[in-house]
């Protein structure tokens, strides 16, 4: 009742009207079915004819079978139009349901973020070693060659591009330089030549 009380007139208007058409409705399905029951009683004679009395009867019944299947639909109908009426205004249910559903979607939202936490933590501490690991190697270097840190890394690609340029074979020498050398003889034999001469 409280909760009628609540509601807009307009609202409670509804209400009363399917309240009424519930009442009607079933009301003409119970007399109806009642005056069926009573016209199939046989009764005793009277001035008019039993075939024109069973017609009689026969009418009726058809009449009140109708009756009766018109309030079974206006009753269908009416649980309709409550479901329609529950769907659209019965906005305490809808306001649970979106209550439930922000729950949901509340404690999912939670998880998520301890899961990202404890991701945060485990990435947090690797990179933490990883530091460690490279400033501690990074000081090892500086203290064995006693200069700055830049200094020794350039030093030290230095020491590698030295190494990996000793590795490669040097070219042979060209096949041209060994022309003078052979024009030098020549001259040597040709000044020996008139050595004895000069010396007879």
């Amino acid at each position: 009742m409280a909760q009628q009380r609540a509601l807009p007139q307009s609202k409670e208007t509804l209400l009363q009207s399917y309240n009424k058409r519930l009442k009607d409705d079933v009301k003409s399905i119970m007399d109806n079915f009642t005056e069926i029951i009573k016209t199939a009683k046989i009764e005793d004679e009277t001035q008019v004819s039993r075939a024109t009395q069973g017609e009689q009867d026969n009418y009726e019944m058809h009449v009140r079978a109708a009756n009766i299947v018109r309030a079974g639909e206006s009753l269908m109908k009416l649980v309709s139009d409550l479901k329609q009426f529950l769907i659209l205004n019965d906005f305490p249910s809808v306001n649970e349901a979106i209550e439930e559903r922000s729950q949901q979607l509340r404690a999912l939202q939670e998880e998520c973020d301890r899961k990202l936490i404890a991701l945060r933590d485990e990435v947090s501490t690797d990179l933490y070693e990883l530091e460690e690991e490279y400033y501690s190697s990074s000081s090892s270097l500086c203290e064995a060659n006693g200069l700055p840190l830049c200094e020794a890394y350039w030093r030290l690609d230095l020491d590698t591009d030295s190494a990996d340029g000793l590795s490669v074979p040097l070219p042979a020498s060209p096949e041209p330089s060994a022309g003078p050398l052979q024009a030098a003889a020549p001259a040597h034999s040709h000044a020996g030549g008139p050595g004895p001469a000069e010396h007879a």
